[in-house]
């Protein structure tokens, strides 16, 4: 594994000289909080390494060099993603090889599933849930990382001559481009409804209020313990927590650590004295908007005009348009084809 300058330095050189480049990460989202970027999977035409961001080593030139270059990666989202959020780092191309298996209409997409049926091997499992923060990491853990990228040129070359031979590179250079420039953008949530977790739609305007600030005290927790924050206090007990407050029972249950029992009972004081005029209001989902029959005539023609297209194509339907494609085309056609890929649109054309 590369831990220092001068190894990564020396990597780059190597890069420069392949004529292809595959990536993979490892991150810790089951063991700390905020995840971090734990390892980095490159595989090159002179061999695979391994890069330890954790170590003191500055990642800068890699990054620079690799963010220049074509990317082979598989379920790319995830990895793109948390380079971005961590590192600011942001792909300029990435082939996909979970995109172009999919855009193929292979029943089964998995790399696992992949590298077996095309290339006659079968990789391990395991070490999907395991901590890629410790150190050293294990045998079996560095095989594993290792196997993320060591097939995917020989995987992209098959799946791609597949694509070209049924006409559809250009929907995967489609697909790949929009994949980068929709992980492009930082996520931001928004801070009045990130609180309200699954469940929360039951609690009464107190009740919510309770919850609010059992979530800000469990977030704050979770990053000074470094730990995520479901393992910290789970939502069943949030919820149950913010139910029994709103009816007047502030006991906390056996669960609760003795070191937490102040804290949160000052957080249900806080949230119980707040004035009525300021709880946050339940979200009631109400009837939806009333949909005129000749949108409801149009969206249908649109689907069984998908679903004719992917059943002759053998994709899944919604690689063409997704449920609320087809009510943004049914309601205004132009506006809806503007916001799709090409060859979505020439597959959706009356």
């Amino acid at each position: 594994m590369l831990v220092s300058d001068t190894e990564i330095e020396a990597l780059v050189v190597t890069l420069g000289a392949s004529p292809w480049l595959a990536l993979d990460t490892e991150a810790d989202s089951l063991h700390a909080y905020p995840e971090k970027l734990c390892l980095i999977q490159i595989s090159h035409a002179g061999g695979d390494v391994l890069v330890d961001p954790l170590s003191s080593a500055s990642l800068a030139p890699l990054l620079e060099h690799v963010s220049q270059r074509e990317l082979i990666l598989h379920g790319a989202d995830f990895d793109l993603r948390l380079l971005r959020r961590t590192r600011g780092f942001i792909a300029s191309a990435v082939y996909d090889t979970a995109i172009a298996a999919q855009l193929l209409g292979r029943p089964r997409h998995g790399l696992r599933d992949l590298v077996r049926e095309l290339l006659g091997v079968e990789l391990q499992k395991g070490s999907q849930r395991a901590d890629w923060a410790r150190r050293p990491l294990s045998p079996q853990m560095l095989a594993y990382a290792v196997n993320d990228t060591r097939y995917l040129s020989p995987l992209r070359d098959q799946l791609d001559a597949d694509l070209h031979s049924k006409g559809r590179a250009s929907w995967h250079r489609d697909s790949c481009a929009r994949l980068v420039a929709t992980c492009s953008v930082p996520a931001t949530p928004d801070p009045e409804r990130v609180w309200r977790i699954k469940g929360s739609a039951t609690l009464d305007p107190r009740g919510l209020a309770v919850l609010r600030e059992l979530w800000r005290w469990r977030e704050a927790q979770a990053l000074r313990l470094d730990r995520p924050p479901y393992f910290v206090l789970s939502h069943e007990v949030l919820l149950e927590l913010a139910g029994r407050a709103a009816r007047g029972d502030t006991t906390l249950p056996p669960v609760i650590k003795a070191r937490d029992r102040r804290e949160l009972e000052e957080a249900l004081a806080r949230a119980l004295e707040l004035p009525a005029e300021v709880l946050p209001a339940r979200e009631s989902p109400g009837r939806p908007p009333r949909v005129p029959n000749e949108v409801l005539r149009r969206m249908e023609a649109i689907r069984a005009r998908r679903d004719r297209r992917a059943a002759e194509l053998e994709i899944d339907p919604s690689l063409i348009a997704t449920k609320s494609d087809i009510a943004a085309l049914a309601e205004d056609f132009e506006t809806g084809v503007a916001a799709l890929m090409t060859w979505q649109a020439d597959l959706l054309a009356p």
